[in-house]
């Protein structure tokens, strides 16, 4: 009688199918197969920006003057003190400056400079004529910042610069401090920047330009359109979203811009080249004021944040209505 039951559900289970592994198994999460490419990358934000970010936070609730001296409790206090000092208005003030600086004046005229590479000298005078030309603007950006300084200091020295040399030679007898001047430095230093930061628009929209479709230059010109017409119907609209990326990465090394005025002013004359990143520096280093100077570090990290959001999120809305054809 035994058999006969054990026979029977024998039978029974060879018909039954069987259900296949996968099911049978307790299937793992999607996440889990992507974790070895996302841990590294995890670890490295951690280490680089998360601890970091957190401990300056930290320091900035409170009164140190580091080493071994002791925290002492501060709150919000350090906030309220940045609130009526004048020089961190006037350094975010000279933001402002630093953003012209590097953002509007290079973008507009990298984008001017790319469209005349690629539209008129590359197809006049070959793409090797542009390629160098290319090279040429973009020169300045590998150039370390501390060349960069002593290449503008020799130009600009009030005793024994270049430029001053030159105006004494044409008859001016005082010529500027261009450097050591409130009224000067500032635009000195705007100038030393355009320069540094213009080749960085040009390589970026010439390569956008690289994937717009030649036949509608060609046939733009054969409707009898001039280089203008071409670049406002044409060149403009095609690489937009090239130009939001430019003027998101330029308006954030604008906004934490350190190097040049490190190198060329040190934040002077009075203050007139002084901006929140450098000031920052000089409350850790000179002054030993380090929560002061991370409540400085912790808000201009708001504000690049906030200013990335906003630019963010007007590239998706121009591309949301790109796509429904508004």
């Amino acid at each position: 009688m035994a058999d006969s039951t054990l026979t029977e559900r024998r039978s029974r289970s060879v018909g039954r199918p069987r259900a296949p592994r996968e099911t049978r198994r307790r299937r793992r999460p999607e996440w889990v197969a992507y974790l070895p490419y996302l841990l590294p990358g995890a670890i490295a934000f951690v280490v680089v920006i998360g601890y970091p970010l957190v401990t300056n936070v930290y320091f900035s609730l409170f009164k140190w003057r580091g080493g071994m001296a002791p925290l002492r409790w501060n709150g919000l206090g350090n906030y309220a003190d940045l609130m009526g000092d004048d020089k961190f208005w006037t350094s975010f003030g000279n933001s402002l400056a630093m953003i012209v600086a590097m953002v509007l004046v290079p973008t507009l005229l990298g984008l001017v400079l790319a469209a005349v590479l690629f539209d008129y000298l590359g197809r006049r005078f070959g793409a090797q004529v542009s390629s160098v030309l290319r090279a040429t603007y973009y020169l300045p950006q590998i150039l370390p910042v501390a060349v960069a300084g002593v290449l503008w200091n020799w130009i600009l020295n009030s005793q024994t610069g270049a430029l001053n040399q030159i105006l004494r030679g044409m008859g001016i007898a005082a010529p500027p401090n261009w450097l050591g001047d409130p009224t000067t430095a500032l635009p000195s230093v705007m100038l030393v920047l355009i320069w540094v930061q213009m080749g960085y628009p040009v390589v970026i929209f010439m390569a956008a330009l690289q994937r717009v479709d030649p036949e509608l230059y060609e046939a733009a010109e054969l409707d009898g359109a001039g280089w203008w017409d071409r670049f406002r119907a044409i060149t403009v609209p095609q690489i937009r979203p090239e130009t939001f990326v430019v003027t998101l990465t330029c308006t954030v090394a604008a906004l934490k811009v350190f190097g040049p005025i490190y190198v060329l002013t040190r934040g002077g004359p009075e203050s007139s080249t002084l901006v929140p990143s450098y000031y920052s520096y000089l409350s850790f280093f000179d002054k030993s004021q380090v929560g002061y100077g991370s409540a400085i570090a912790t808000v201009l990290t708001l504000v690049i944040v906030v200013v990335a959001v906003i630019i963010l999120g007007l590239q998706n809305r121009a591309e949301r209505r790109e796509r429904e054809g508004i």
